[in-house]
């Protein structure tokens, strides 16, 4: 059943497509709340991906942003994977509604309260990197002595230097506020296939060759619902696929999770920033007349 102070499972998932900026006010009191919570427990975190952005460039929330983000790093100061399911237990006795998504790369804590969204990101350090959404690598050094700032009249943290881990996530003219557009700059920093190759060997022949239920694939459709071949559908960290005369372009990805995309075909180009992927489904893709930028969540399943 709806809750009437937004922290429910239909909240949540109202957020991910509804791109509705946060509220100021209600987006400092949960942001100084999660910081109470995750101090009383003794869990270092640090302001992440738009937060931290707003918080170094604009000294205040970015006034388009849609979420809180915070971030931790497992294995660090205290932090297990067993220790993290105690501290969302900690946020929801305060009225959040928690999920908890895990990839080989990070665990996510999606919590809303108040119809605001924050994401607190728990990533594992592989080969001396961490994973940043969608799939950017970061050395873990930025994120070993953290830099302590002043925001909303607190203290936090944020990744050391500040300035180089923004270039990194948003690429190097991150000073220049753009509300859209930036994503497929982004995507274009990801090595090609980052994420399928961190896979196993034996996990991928297995996919190739016998597991092949666990394959995804979107179809590509016009704007008269027809199918489109021979276009270009790249998985930011998985790879670049075409689509055959049905339209449908086949792919394996690592893991049930959220992916970016960028469709292409003849003059048209669209960056799917945020969308959901699930091993052995297939998904519609058809394209808006009156926008090729800023959506999110818009893939149907087949």
């Amino acid at each position: 059943m709806p809750t009437q102070d937004g922290a429910d499972e239909a909240a949540l998932e109202r957020s991910y497509s509804g791109l509705q900026p946060i509220e100021i006010s209600a987006a400092e009191r949960l942001l100084r709340e999660a910081k109470q919570v995750l101090d009383e427990l003794g869990v270092p975190f640090f302001l992440r991906q738009g937060t931290c952005l707003g918080a170094i460039r604009d000294k205040g929330f970015i006034p388009w942003d849609d979420d809180l983000d915070l971030g931790s790093i497992i294995g660090r100061q205290g932090i297990s994977e067993e220790s993290i399911e105690e501290v969302v237990a900690a946020f929801r006795s305060r009225g959040y509604f928690a999920k908890i998504e895990r990839n080989g790369y990070s665990i996510s804590a999606s919590m809303i309260k108040s119809s605001i969204r924050m994401d607190w990101t728990c990533y594992r350090v592989i080969d001396d990197k961490i994973i940043h959404f969608p799939g950017v690598p970061m050395p873990a050094r930025l994120f070993t002595q953290l830099m302590e700032i002043d925001f909303i009249g607190e203290k936090f943290h944020v990744p050391n230097p500040p300035e180089e881990y923004l270039r990194l996530k948003y690429g190097a003219d991150w000073m220049v506020p753009k509300k859209t557009g930036y994503e497929k700059e982004i995507i274009e920093m990801i090595p090609e296939t980052l994420l399928s190759d961190r896979a196993s060997s034996w996990r991928k022949f297995l996919d190739k060759h016998i597991l092949r239920w666990r394959s995804s694939r979107l179809r590509v459709l016009d704007q008269e619902e027809k199918p489109v071949s021979d276009a270009d559908v790249v998985v930011a960290g998985v790879g670049r696929f075409k689509t055959d005369k049905l339209g449908y372009a086949k792919f394996n990805v690592p893991c049930n999770d959220w992916y970016a995309l960028v469709v292409r075909r003849d003059d048209h180009e669209e960056v799917l920033y945020m969308e959901r992927i699930a091993q052995g489904k297939t998904y519609v893709y058809r394209p808006d007349p009156l926008t090729d930028s800023g959506r999110l969540t818009v893939l149907s399943e087949e």
